[in-house]
């Protein structure tokens, strides 16, 4: 039964995900990098661990959506429906608020409730980090993966004086 469920949510996101890029991503350019080149970044940067993400998943860019895969790599949520459900609900923690993503936790809960532990959970995590849902992640390619995602789930950070 939970495989119907997932096919039926796969068909959901097939058809609005180019509304989604259409409407809620119209300001917003694609990469300028492919995978290929991405895996040509330094061995520890953010670029070069994105490149890793896709190819381990046989994953292709899609435009305008670049900074999804990222947010994968940094909350370190994984790629099945039920983690895509989880990442949205850490998105909303984190501040993120939209349409799109309204719909799919609502669609996502109703659908799949016996996750919904998980997806509190990732709602509480995406509180306990810093705000990173509106970065330009393009822009931090170079940066080393270790300490941006570390940087991000370090919300209040202990200043010594």
């Amino acid at each position: 039964m939970k495989k119907i469920r997932v096919q039926f949510l796969l068909f959901v996101y097939d058809k609005t995900q180019k509304l989604y890029r259409k409407y809620f991503k119209k300001k917003k350019r694609q990469w300028q990098f492919t995978e290929k080149q991405l895996l040509e970044f330094q061995e520890d940067s953010l670029g070069r661990k994105l490149g890793e993400f896709y190819k381990k998943h046989g994953f292709s860019m899609i435009p305008k959506m670049e900074n999804h895969d990222v947010h994968h790599l940094i909350t370190g949520c994984g790629t099945h429906f039920e983690d895509e459900i989880a990442m949205q609900f850490l998105l909303l923690g984190n501040g993120k608020l939209n349409a799109h993503l309204l719909a799919a936790i609502v669609l996502g809960t109703l659908i799949l409730p016996e996750y919904l532990k998980i997806y509190v959970k990732a709602y509480k995590k995406g509180k306990s980090m810093r705000p990173f849902y509106h970065w330009d992640f393009e822009a931090l390619l170079w940066q080393n993966f270790d300490h941006l995602k570390d940087f991000i789930q370090q919300k209040n950070p202990t200043v010594l004086y």
